[in-house]
């Protein structure tokens, strides 16, 4: 596996003044955590977005929308740099400008996953990495559940956006429930075994995040930037392509259902789908099911 110089990287105990206060006092402390970049700040608020590593693509845009729209607002975006909701949610955020902080199930100097390499290299230019495993250490299964109670301990809020109820996002948020975080959660369909961990936690009592505005409100702060989602395209669309992307949803769709919704016979439409796959629109998912790319 790829790594950083260990130059790069510094250690602290609770006895340094830099070590999170957040830290010290939860259950199974860690005696010592390695940092590359910086920390929270604790002066400022802090929400873990956290998920699936195989989400869908309406998974995947609500990550992205709610960490750009929370960032901007001035929460700092934590997670576990997963693959999945926990990565694209960090990279959201740093794409921004904003600050990200990955807590990390291996050493802070093992890149893991690889498809995040990109994110390993920007994040601490804005935020930080943190692990309690020396440099050099794999990444292991027992590992991420443990790590699970800093990505909590570190956020004053944990946004759920998609999850099977039996998850290791389950396990964080078991952690943030004991340590008196307020948790939120994305709903989604009820046939959609990606919502269902969201739909038990929203009916456990979790708060319904509706719109980034729901848990900013939830934390003192009031912004009317992005309150809803709206998907925007940069790309010049003719009627016809236009017309067929807003038919488009985040769910894949086949083509009998779209034909009827943009009003065009079956040939037609495939003709317009295939132009909105070459301008990186629309992606085929399974035969003849079509969602829009965001």
């Amino acid at each position: 596996m790829e790594k950083y110089e260990e130059k790069e990287i510094r250690f602290l105990t609770p006895f340094d003044e830099e070590f999170p206060e957040k830290l010290k006092f939860i259950t199974n402390a860690p005696r010592g955590i390695y940092v590359r970049g910086r920390l929270p700040d604790p002066s400022r608020p802090a929400v873990a977005i956290i998920g699936a590593r195989d989400c869908s693509a309406y998974g995947a845009a609500m990550a992205k929308f709610f960490a750009e729209a929370l960032s901007d607002a001035g929460v700092q975006i934590i997670s576990g740099m997963a693959r999945g909701i926990d990565g694209i949610a960090q990279k959201a955020a740093t794409d921004a400008g904003h600050a990200s902080f990955g807590v990390l199930g291996n050493g802070i100097d093992v890149i893991y996953p690889k498809q995040n390499k990109e994110i390993f290299d920007t994040i601490v230019l804005k935020g930080g990495l943190i692990s309690e495993y020396p440099p050099g250490t794999n990444p292991l299964p027992r590992f991420f559940p443990l790590r699970n109670r800093i990505i909590s301990a570190l956020a004053d809020v944990i946004l759920v956006v998609e999850a099977k109820i039996k998850s290791g996002t389950s396990i964080t948020v078991k952690r943030a429930i004991e340590q008196g975080k307020d948790v939120y959660a994305i709903p989604g369909r009820l046939t959609d075994p990606l919502s269902s961990g969201c739909l038990k936690l929203i009916e456990d009592g979790a708060g319904i995040a509706l719109a980034p505005t729901n848990i900013l409100e939830g934390m003192g702060i009031f912004s009317t930037e992005k309150t809803e989602y709206k998907s925007k395209t940069n790309v010049p669309l003719s009627g016809i392509e236009a017309k067929v992307y807003k038919v488009l949803d985040l769910y894949p769709q086949n083509l009998d259902t779209l034909s009827n919704m943009a009003s065009l016979p079956v040939p037609d439409l495939l003709t317009v789908l295939l132009q909105l796959q070459l301008k990186d629109l629309a992606e085929e998912v399974g035969k003849n099911n079509y969602l829009r790319k965001v």
